[in-house]
């Protein structure tokens, strides 16, 4: 009961942030690791869950034509190969030195996330087959990276798809919701089979994180987010000191 009392206000404040700002994953992921959760399965939760958030936020996309149906499926094919690769490296570290490489992605993640990021694209696009590409190549890039470890993905790609592939805010939203829901369903397939994800616990965490979103997409707007980035320090903070607890006090 205790462990449920900290994670579901942290799953409605990570889908309420992810909604307003994006970078939910940032608070997600440490709050099952803080209540105790091994990394491994922390990671898998954390996927079945967040894929329950980003399933309702592709469909909001794609109702309003967001999706540009004939280019998805290379992107989804692409991303799926990269997300299950990724997949299979994470259960391949041992949970030490994965709490080790975490202490340098964490603060590297958090600190992109944070800065202040143009999603203008003010260059001329370029042609359909480059753009093609270039998408493909970033659906397996950040595929690959969601797969291993997850927070920020969204934010990468949106980043990546509008300075790189140049293509429009709108349609990279679509793009990047089918990605990513992508990278998480190719990523439980992965954590399913080798019996890592504590599916109650996702399932009643993803409900919050559903509610977060919703709140968030539709009361507020990142004008009215101020609080956002203390709280992700406040988390984060909680998280490596924990971390750093476990990892050269408790052992």
């Amino acid at each position: 009961m205790v462990t449920y009392l900290i994670l579901c206000p942290l799953m409605f404040l990570a889908g309420f942030i992810d909604a307003i700002a994006g970078g939910g994953g940032l608070i997600s992921l440490p709050a099952y690791m803080i209540v105790g959760l091994p990394v491994h399965n922390a990671i898998a939760t954390n996927k079945l869950s967040s894929s329950m958030g980003t399933t309702v936020a592709t469909t909001k996309y794609a109702l309003r034509g967001m999706i540009p149906w004939k280019q998805v499926p290379f992107y989804v094919a692409c991303a799926f190969i990269g997300s299950s690769i990724g997949a299979n490296l994470a259960l391949m570290i041992n949970e030490y030195y994965f709490k080790i490489l975490m202490l340098v992605i964490v603060p590297l993640t958090l600190v992109y996330v944070l800065k202040k990021k143009n999603f203008d694209v003010t260059k001329e696009p370029f042609s359909k087959r480059k753009t093609i590409l270039l998408c493909m190549a970033s659906a397996f890039v950040v595929g690959i990276y969601d797969g291993f470890y997850g927070p920020g993905t969204g934010t990468f790609l949106l980043l990546l798809l509008t300075a790189v592939a140049r293509i429009d805010l709108r349609q990279a939203n679509g793009i990047t919701k089918c990605i990513n829901l992508t990278t998480n369903i190719a990523a439980l397939v992965v954590f399913f089979s080798n019996s890592v994800v504590i599916v109650k616990m996702g399932l009643i965490c993803g409900c919050f994180n559903i509610l977060g979103n919703y709140i968030g997409a539709t009361s507020f707007t990142k004008k009215d987010a101020t609080f956002v980035k203390p709280v992700m320090v406040t988390v984060l903070a909680i998280f490596i000191i924990k971390l750093l607890y476990e990892l050269f006090i408790q052992a």
